[in-house]
């Protein structure tokens, strides 16, 4: 059975995220290549970042690919052209790298390791991502790959397989207004908001299902013996059902055995609660804070202003008081020095 290796750690804990421009690009090289052939898919190259933890999918550009679909190990990839687009697009961004190739699926084939090989003359370590371009689920349609050698314990030579890591669509801010701009005439501006919460989490409470039915179904494969027993896949599980209530119930007729469910989540929900009452708690404290210290100032810059007043009050009455006492005693010499008549 194959074990997991710190290459394979190292690459499943990569965070992968795409643009949605690569998945338009894809969409639109699918539409005017296969022309309603289901069975046909579609070759591209994938540009960004990779930094070693976080693979950042940027850009993309289509590539000439043919195939046998009775043979798999019989296809054809133009890499010369590979070569020039990246260097054409060097030109015009250095920042974006090659960092893997994509395909339309919708699931692995044959033949991906053996194109995977012909893409390291370009990265060491290249990405691959199917597009489902006819997804018939909700969920993300993006399934990011990396290809590493699996290691058997049983002595035997080892093979290149391909290992999943998970992957997101993130768009900057750019992009997020250029998918809003495209999303508004296919949208209905009449539906409320509350309907579309709903058929919002309609859809994520379709894709867990289906998550949740691809869970069920591997851990079947690996019961029957079709599939070997994956250590990485189960701890992740198991902290994955770690994270959930407790849903067991006692078989015994005890007093909690009834109230087992509703206690569990009556726990669960009272977490969650309590923190979000603290942060509401928090927030008020703050504002309140904000507040006080604004009268502060508020009260200290009146203050500072009446001080300011007075100051120029008391020197306005002393300049007043000093002019008639100059006045006066002007008045008083003069009348001294006025002749006297015979």
């Amino acid at each position: 059975m194959p074990t997991t290796t710190a290459e394979t750690l190292s690459l499943v804990t990569r965070n992968v995220s795409v643009a949605p421009l690569v998945l338009l690009s894809a969409v639109d090289h699918y539409n005017r290549t296969v022309q309603n052939k289901t069975k046909r898919r579609v070759v591209g190259v994938l540009l960004g970042q990779n930094d070693g933890k976080n693979v950042r999918v940027s850009n993309s550009f289509a590539v000439p690919f043919e195939e046998d679909e009775k043979d798999p190990s019989v296809w054809f990839l133009d890499h010369n052209y590979v070569e020039s687009m990246n260097d054409m697009f060097k030109k015009v961004n250095a920042r974006e790298k090659l960092v893997g190739w994509y395909h339309t699926g919708p699931k692995l084939r044959a033949s991906d390791l053996e194109i995977n090989e012909l893409f390291k003359r370009y990265t060491p370590n290249p990405l691959l991502v199917i597009i489902d371009v006819q997804p018939k689920e909700s969920g993300v349609p993006t399934d990011a790959y990396f290809a590493v050698e699996e290691i058997k314990d049983d002595g035997t030579t080892t093979s290149r397989t391909f290992v999943h890591t998970p992957s997101i669509i993130e768009a900057e801010e750019a992009e997020e207004i250029g998918v809003e701009h495209l999303l508004r005439d296919i949208r209905d501006v009449a539906v409320g908001t509350l309907s579309t919460r709903v058929t919002n989490q309609l859809q994520s409470l379709q894709g867990l299902h289906l998550r949740l039915r691809d869970i069920g179904a591997y851990l079947q494969k690996v019961l029957d013996g079709q599939l070997p027993v994956n250590h990485a896949i189960l701890g992740n599980l198991q902290d994955v059902f770690n994270l959930l209530p407790n849903l067991s119930t006692p078989d015994d007729d005890s007093k909690l055995g009834s109230h087992e469910l509703s206690h569990a989540m009556s726990i669960k929900t009272n977490d969650q609660l309590m923190a979000i009452y603290l942060s509401s708690l928090i927030r008020a404290i703050t504002a309140f804070h904000d507040l006080i210290e604004n009268k502060i100032q508020n009260r200290q810059q009146q203050d500072e202003k009446e001080t300011k007043k007075e100051e120029s009050n008391t020197k306005d009455e002393k300049k007043d008081g000093a002019t008639a006492a100059a006045n006066g005693e002007a008045k008083e010499g003069g009348e001294k020095e006025k002749p006297k008549k015979k």
